[in-house]
């Protein structure tokens, strides 16, 4: 005979287990953040304090409608009643209790439904549970210092504080003083990430124009939060937008919205503050997902494609509503989706490979002109090591028939012959025997070329090869002199061996070794130029 029994989990086990649920210290404030939402506040005021033990308490309040004392413990009780509204950023019943606990010993809520009602405060104490060997919730008076904020920010008004005490996990290290400068800079880094991350996640909320969800006002330790637009709308360029519908296992339909935007390049932002403001850098680039105008995930291509440098001007805004929940799988903490092989294919196959090409053409014809600025000056030591070495390794000489049309007759041991070579004067001083240009005919990497009566090798910057193999190797002087006389050599072997007969395949040897090495670094990784300069 079959039979049940109610089974419910240690108490102090599970309380200590769920500390363990992955949470980072910017998205455990997010999800109180959530709350504060579905609370309709419309100001949000965080603080981080330290007190002279070192000891850590964070405070997250709010002006939201409040609770009254059911609604408290229902708060506070692991996987709490659904909500009511099922757009609300709170979803699972878990995120206060398993986001504070993450990082606390204590957490607290206070709270009250209108202002002629009493503050109430519940606290789980993890300590107290683990020692009582119960779901032991505490429901002490309140706390002074966290009412009296309370009353600060929602005078008269109804209003929520979430506070957390006993903080053990914030650091990820204990610090041999608690108080020193290093602990007190560890918290100031932290509480300036939270800053940005908030601008980034709630930038909708904070934004007051943005009419697709109502104003909130975040304030962290004093400083009103300002959103963060990763798309740069004043400066880029919508490149594509899609709306598209899912179909739901009760048959219900649901829709997304997807928008691709190309920001400029970082040279042609009007000044300093736009620019370091876009944060355009490689890390930046991807799908930014929001749910319920809420962003829950950021800066990836969700495995469809590796972060390169060529991609780091696109940036594509993803927004759905609470409808494709089931069909997205929204994680515990809403900062994770998963697509299924259908969209994900739609992605990658229809609606992302057009704003990827025109986002990378943009960068690539962004990068020859920052290529070409940067190779002023690499090939000097070049210049100067073959200078010395010019007399006893020529080989030919080159008699200078008519510098505008480039007529030249060249002396070697195989004869004369007339060739037609760039005659040129240099265009830095002592740039005699190597000069980095944007463009050679027929798109070939080197060819021979007379500067200042030398013979010399003028190098396309804007060949792949340039691109992938010397770009990245502009710091090591002796990786670009050993190329750079790899291709001088070639030249200056062609002008010694050259006569009527092979001119023509010396030319047909420069274009088809330029072409192989196009192929050939076709899968080198981009040179990331953006790595050099001021982003921040």
């Amino acid at each position: 005979m079959s039979e049940t029994i109610n089974l419910p989990p240690d108490a102090g086990r599970m309380i200590e287990g769920l500390r363990d649920t992955g949470y980072e210290f910017n998205t455990a404030v997010a999800d109180i953040i959530d709350n504060s939402i579905a609370a309709k506040a419309e100001l949000v005021d965080i603080r981080t304090t330290m007190d002279y033990r070192g000891e850590v308490r964070i405070s997250i309040a709010d002006n939201g409608i409040g609770m009254d004392r059911d609604e408290l413990i229902n708060a506070m009780k692991y996987g709490s009643q659904y909500r009511k509204d099922p757009a609300s950023l709170g979803k699972f019943g878990l995120g206060l209790k398993t986001a504070s606990t993450a990082f606390c010993r204590c957490l607290s809520v206070l709270s009250r439904p209108d202002s002629s009602s009493p503050v109430l405060q519940a606290t789980w104490d993890l300590d107290h549970v683990v020692r009582k060997g119960e779901w032991e919730l505490l429901l002490p008076d309140p706390d002074r210092e966290a009412e009296d904020i309370l009353n600060e920010i929602a005078p008269d008004h109804s209003g929520t504080i979430v506070t957390w005490d006993m903080v053990d996990r914030l650091f990820g290290r204990d610090y041999q003083d608690p108080r020193g400068k290093f602990a007190q800079n560890a918290l100031k880094r932290m509480t300036a990430s939270l800053k940005e991350h908030v601008g980034m996640v709630y930038q909708r909320f904070l934004d007051h124009d943005d009419s697709r969800a109502r104003n909130l006002q975040i304030i962290i330790d004093g400083e009103p939060i300002k959103p963060w637009d990763p798309y740069c709308k004043k400066y880029s360029e919508l490149v594509a937008e899609d709306t598209q519908q899912v179909e739901m296992s009760d048959g219900k339909v649901a829709d997304f919205t997807v928008r691709a935007f190309a920001l400029p390049r970082q040279e042609e932002f009007p000044d300093d503050k736009s620019r370091k403001l876009a944060r355009v850098t490689n890390e930046r680039q991807g799908i930014y997902i929001y749910r319920e105008q809420r962003l829950i995930h950021d800066a990836d291509w969700l495995g469809m494609y590796q972060k390169e440098p060529h991609g780091s001007l696109l940036r594509v805004e993803f927004s759905f509503r609470h409808d494709l929940d089931e069909a997205f799988r929204i994680d515990i903490k809403k900062s994770k989706i998963t697509l299924n092989t259908t969209l994900l294919n739609w992605l990658k196959d229809e609606f992302l490979p057009p704003p990827r090409r025109a986002a990378e053409q943009h960068y690539r014809k962004g990068m020859k002109k920052k290529v070409a600025k940067k190779s002023a000056d690499v090939h000097d030591s070049s210049n100067t090591s073959i200078r010395t070495k010019e007399g006893e390794l020529d080989t030919a000489d080159v008699k200078i028939i008519d510098d505008k049309t480039g007529d030249v007759e060249v002396t070697n041991r195989e004869g004369k012959v007339r060739l037609k070579l760039r005659i040129s004067s240099a265009l830095r001083e002592g740039q005699c025997f190597v000069e980095p240009t944007e463009g050679i005919d027929d798109g070939m990497l080197w060819e021979p070329c007379i500067i200042d009566g030398h013979k010399a090798v003028r190098i396309n910057t804007g060949h792949p090869y340039y691109h992938k193999v010397y770009v990245p190797n502009f710091s090591s002087g002796v990786t670009i002199q050993g190329m750079d006389s790899l291709l001088w050599a070639l030249c200056a072997a062609e002008l010694g061996t050259v006569n009527e007969a092979t001119k023509r395949y010396f030319a047909e040897l420069r274009y088809e070794v330029s072409r192989l090495l196009r192929r050939l670094v076709d899968d080198l990784p981009e040179p990331d130029l953006e790595s050099n300069d001021d982003n921040t």
